[in-house]
């Protein structure tokens, strides 16, 4: 069957891509934080030039994460949550290859790191998230 006649039986428009699983995984712009059994998180991703990364969580407050990164060119970082309309940003940098704080948590809320590739070439980047005692 014809992949228009099968994305038509779903009712979908044949404008849409049916693109494999892994690859649209792999391209994903926004990150679930999934804790191991120890209470890390360890993500590499690469970022486009004039593309963004966001890897998310739900913290609560008095929580402490120790977060560091590194990444293969500049980029805007920041850590944000929302709170109604405004964004709250316990840490924001610009034009950073890495960095490495401890984040002490006020809010119960989805906290993101955010890095914003403003260069003109792809870069990569390693982090590592661990919830601290």
């Amino acid at each position: 069957m014809a992949a228009g006649a099968l994305l038509r039986m779903l009712g979908l428009s044949a404008g849409l891509s049916l693109t494999p699983l892994g690859a649209a995984m792999a391209s994903a712009h926004i990150v679930d934080i999934q804790w191991d059994a120890s209470g890390r998180f360890v993500h590499k991703a690469e970022i486009h030039a004039g593309k963004f990364v966001e890897v998310c969580g739900a913290l609560k407050p008095g929580q402490k994460i120790a977060w560091s990164f590194q990444s293969s060119a500049p980029m805007n970082f920041n850590i944000h949550y929302h709170l109604g309309k405004e964004t709250v940003f316990p840490a924001k940098l610009s034009a950073v290859k890495e960095a490495a704080q401890t984040l002490n948590v006020q809010a119960e809320q989805m906290h993101c790191w955010m890095w914003s590739n403003k260069g003109a070439a792809l870069a990569t980047l390693d982090l590592d998230l661990k919830i601290e005692p």
